[in-house]
């Protein structure tokens, strides 16, 4: 019901009034208006303040309304439904279809895409409903994964069909213009998130995953007349992270300090760590305007090129570095006892501050090198914690038992080749036999061992070391920081887990990379949906820093939105479903929108949409 102001005789009237909705005598749904109640002139309750009729609408929406009359039609008011049904009419045929859009269309349209795919569709001239599918291919990997053509077959799951007119084959069209746009997509996804939360530049974490292909060869190098390399296949054997034998490619993901993914950069699958970093930059956040950051990266990301690039750009860096590969020197540093601060019986720092030079090689854009000495200064913090110690106690145990099991009665053991490599490292240097890796006989492994290299590795256990050019932070913040880094990690278990984003099904490097974005652009919705969530529930013990609390996980924010349906009614009425369940509830009410029990039409649908704000 809503108060409306009609003229008679140029004179303003007001009335109370009802839109429904009733079925024609040929069946046709038509819309009209009901009355239910005068309220004659105007002037009769106008009180001379500002906008009488705004606060007057206000009033009533709020329950309170200014004309006394109204009163007994505001609140609960129970309406009797009297729905008509037609044997063979597709209505006696329920099947409820999802409401999640009214949740994830506002977010979408947060990060500006909604009217980004609108203007690259203006100016390409595409025919097709660009926005709707991409929308479709986005909403998807959050509901329910699937393939590109299977994820088509969706459009009609929605309450509202996302795409117009679908043609299959358009799918494919939409994921060229992902990929074209990609610089476009990031950056307005920045821009909006800069604008709405806020972008904390002060850390940005990096960190390298690949994900694998159900293919059996790998993807061949493109190669000029003279044999050189002029493009790299992009599929490639390497070393997956989770042990697949098939070939994979690598992205690089960057993550702000709320959580929230920045960009993401891919590359061959043989593409080492460490070569990913200063590339990834380079195309990606150093163009963002974030300000100055401290990149934060594991180990496999340390080198003297990647540092200088870090700071040479004005950032700073807080990485760290394998102290089992480092010189002597610094090993017998971190293992003394001196320059210890104990911050208890279970953890203790210390730190101190060295001058490295280094080599670094440059390009030119006519790719001739050219290597420059530099020298700089690097805090390097080293510390002991109880809980390192015991875990990689755990992970080395059975190594550890096999050793002393081997000593105690070595006559008994035949090594086969995989013991002998574990061993390899731990073997007198003018007994290794560096060609075959051989079974050898448990006994004369015993004389192989050296006994020192063990200890030393020991010795080591529950160390570990951190490298930062944040020469005045203080150890412990330092630390902190740094172990901020685990949260990346569940940004690749969400879109290996929930979002299904491998094993990757398409073929070319152009739809590669625009499957892998469609995976970030609905990570990075879903990151953005658990950030309210933990932000309208804080736990009563937080100390006010929620911004690595997700809320609740995205396997059961992916269920929820799934189950969140309504059932179609004749006279285009809906029933709502699901609504009441806990993981709903917790949404809904993070994002502001109100349930009811009550049959739903077209307009209130659209008004649960219309009231949520993500920023």
């Amino acid at each position: 019901m809503h108060i409306e102001q009609f003229t008679v005789r140029h004179k303003p009237y007001l009335r109370l009034v009802e839109s429904r909705r009733r079925l024609s005598r040929n069946g046709k749904p038509i819309s009209g208006k009901v009355l239910v109640l005068g309220l004659g002139p105007l002037s009769r309750h106008d009180d001379g303040k500002p906008d009488f009729l705004g606060r007057l609408r206000r009033s009533f929406r709020d329950g309170e309304p200014l004309i006394a009359a109204l009163k007994p039609f505001v609140g609960n008011v129970a309406r009797e439904w009297n729905l008509r049904f037609r044997d063979g009419d597709e209505s006696c045929d329920g099947k409820p279809k999802r409401l999640a859009a009214c949740v994830l269309d506002p977010v979408f349209s947060a990060l500006g895409l909604d009217q980004l795919f609108a203007s690259v569709k203006h100016a390409s001239k595409i025919q097709y409903d660009l926005q709707g599918l991409v929308r479709l291919l986005v909403y998807g990997r959050i509901l329910e994964p699937a393939s590109k053509c299977a994820t088509m077959e969706q459009n009609e799951k929605y309450h509202e069909p996302l795409v117009s007119s679908p043609n299959p084959d358009n799918v494919y069209d939409a994921l060229t213009v992902v990929d074209e746009n990609a610089e476009k997509i990031f950056r307005r996804m920045n821009t909006c998130i800069k604008r709405g939360i806020g972008r904390n530049p002060s850390l940005v974490f990096y960190d390298v995953t690949n994900f694998y292909f159900e293919i059996a060869d790998a993807d061949e190098d493109v190669l000029d007349e003279a044999g050189n390399v002029v493009e790299k296949g992009l599929r490639k054997f390497g070393v997956s992270k989770e042990n697949r034998k098939q070939p994979i490619v690598q992205i690089g993901l960057f993550m702000d300090d709320n959580g929230i993914p920045v960009s993401f950069e891919m590359f061959p699958g043989n593409t080492l760590d460490h070569h990913t970093l200063k590339p990834a930059m380079e195309r990606t956040v150093d163009g963002f305007g974030l300000g100055r950051f401290v990149l934060v990266a594991d180990r496999g990301m340390y080198s003297a090129p990647n540092m200088c690039h870090v700071t040479d750009a004005g950032n700073g860096y807080i990485v760290s570095k394998s102290l089992r590969k480092s010189t002597a020197a610094t090993r017998r540093w971190a293992v003394s006892p001196e320059g210890y601060e104990a911050v208890s019986d279970k953890f203790r720092r210390k730190s101190r501050i060295i001058e490295r030079e280094v080599t670094v090689v440059k390009k030119d854009k006519d790719g001739k090198e050219t290597r420059e000495r530099r020298r700089f200064k690097e805090k390097e913090v080293v510390y002991w914690s109880e809980a390192f110690y015991k875990r990689e106690l755990f992970e080395h145990r059975k190594f550890l038992d096999f050793v002393e099991r081997l000593r105690a009665n070595p006559a008994g053991f035949r090594v086969s080749a995989a013991q002998s490599k574990s061993l390899k490292r731990f073997l007198k240097d003018e007994y290794l036999n560096k060609k075959t890796n051989e079974v050898v006989d448990g006994r004369k492994l015993v004389a192989m061992i050296d006994d020192e290299k063990l200890n030393a590795f020991n010795e080591l256990m529950g160390y570990y070391m951190i490298a930062t050019s944040e020469l005045d932070a203080p150890d412990q913040e330092i630390i902190d920081k740094y172990h901020g880094l685990t949260q990346i990690e569940d940004q690749f278990r969400e879109m290996k887990g929930t979002l299904e984003a491998r094993p990757v099904f398409v073929n070319t490097p152009e739809h590669i990379h625009a499957h892998l974005l469609v995976c970030f652009i609905a990570l990075t919705m879903m990151r953005l949906i658990q950030r309210k969530v933990a932000m309208a529930e804080p736990k009563p013990d937080a100390d006010g820093d929620l911004k690595w609390s997700y809320g609740m996980s995205g396997e059961r924010l992916s269920a929820a939105l799934r189950e969140w349906q309504v059932l179609r009614q004749p006279g285009e009425y809906y029933q709502m479903l699901n609504a009441s369940g806990e993981d709903i509830s917790r949404v809904l009410s993070a994002l502001g929108i109100v349930t009811e029990k009550k049959i739903y039409t077209k307009g209130s649908i659209a008004a649960l949409r219309s009231g949520v704000k993500i920023f």
